[in-house]
C-alpha cells in the first residue's frame, strides 16, 4: 500500500509530546488531584463546623427552582415524619461522596464557598449509624434553603401515621382519649348491666385515662422524649 493506516494514537501521543514533557504532564495532574483534595477537605470541615451562617450568595438564576424550600414547608415535613432539621455538625454519620463532589460543583458553578449546611433526617441518624433518608440542605437567605443532595433509603411509607400522635400535645391527648376509650369498651363487658352502667363505664374510662396519661408521662420523663413541634429543630429534646 502506498500509504499505511493512521495510527490515531499514536498522532495524540505525538502531538502531546511537542506540546508538554512527560514529567510536567504528571506534576500537573498531580496538582490538580492535590487541589481536590484540598476543596474536599475544606468541606468536610466546614460540615463539621459550628458556622452559623445563614445565607450563601448563590447566582439566584443557576439554583433549580424545584430544590429551593422554605423553612416552613421544612418545619411542617419535619413535624409530620418526627424528623430533625439540624446543623452538619450534629451529624454523626459519614457523608457520601456523591454529596461532597455536588457540593464543589455547585461552588465551582456559583464561584462561592459554601457554609451553613444544614441535615433533615431522622433523630437518631445525628447519633447512630442508620442509612435513612438524609437530606443535606445549603441556606440561600430569607428562610429559603437549597437542597443539595439526598443519600440512603425512603423512610417507610406508614411513618406519617404512626408518628401522628407524637405530632403535638393535643395530638398526644386525642390518642390518649382514644386508646382509654377503646380499652373501656373492650373491657366493659364485666361491669354490672344495670342502671348504673354509664357511671361505671365513665368510671372505667377515667381510670384507663389517667393509666394512659401516666404511662405516657413516664416513658417521656424517662426517656426524654417530646413531641414533634418541640423538637424538629432542637439539638437537645429527643
Amino acid at each position: 500500500m502506498i500509504f499505511n493506516p493512521t495510527n490515531i494514537e499514536e498522532k495524540l501521543r505525538l502531538q502531546q509530546s511537542k506540546q508538554i514533557a512527560q514529567p510536567d504532564i504528571l506534576k500537573q495532574v498531580q496538582a490538580i488531584f492535590d487541589a481536590e483534595n484540598v476543596k474536599e477537605i475544606n468541606i468536610e470541615n466546614e460540615l463539621k463546623s459550628a458556622n452559623s451562617t445563614t445565607s450563601n450568595s448563590f447566582n439566584i438564576e443557576l439554583l433549580k427552582s424545584d430544590q429551593i424550600f422554605h423553612i416552613d414547608s421544612i418545619k411542617k415535613t419535619c413535624i409530620d415524619y418526627r424528623l430533625r432539621f439540624l446543623d452538619t455538625k450534629y451529624f454523626k454519620n459519614e457523608f457520601p461522596q456523591e454529596a461532597i463532589n455536588k457540593i464543589k460543583a455547585l461552588e465551582k458553578e456559583h464561584n462561592i464557598t459554601l457554609s451553613g449546611f444544614k441535615i433533615m433526617a431522622p433523630s437518631k441518624l445525628f447519633k447512630l449509624e442508620n442509612p435513612d433518608d438524609p437530606l443535606l440542605f445549603a441556606p440561600i437567605g430569607n428562610d429559603y434553603y437549597y437542597l443539595i443532595h439526598k443519600w440512603g433509603n425512603d423512610l417507610n411509607p406508614l411513618r406519617k401515621w404512626r408518628m401522628l400522635p407524637f405530632k403535638s400535645y393535643e395530638n398526644l391527648l386525642v390518642f390518649a382519649l382514644i386508646v382509654s376509650f377503646a380499652l373501656t369498651y373492650l373491657f366493659n363487658y364485666n361491669l354490672p348491666q344495670d342502671n348504673n352502667y354509664t357511671s361505671y363505664f365513665f368510671l372505667l374510662f377515667l381510670f384507663m385515662f389517667k393509666s394512659i396519661v401516666g404511662i405516657v408521662i413516664y416513658y417521656a420523663i424517662s426517656q426524654g422524649k417530646n413531641v414533634n413541634s418541640a423538637i424538629w429543630n432542637n439539638k437537645y429534646s429527643k
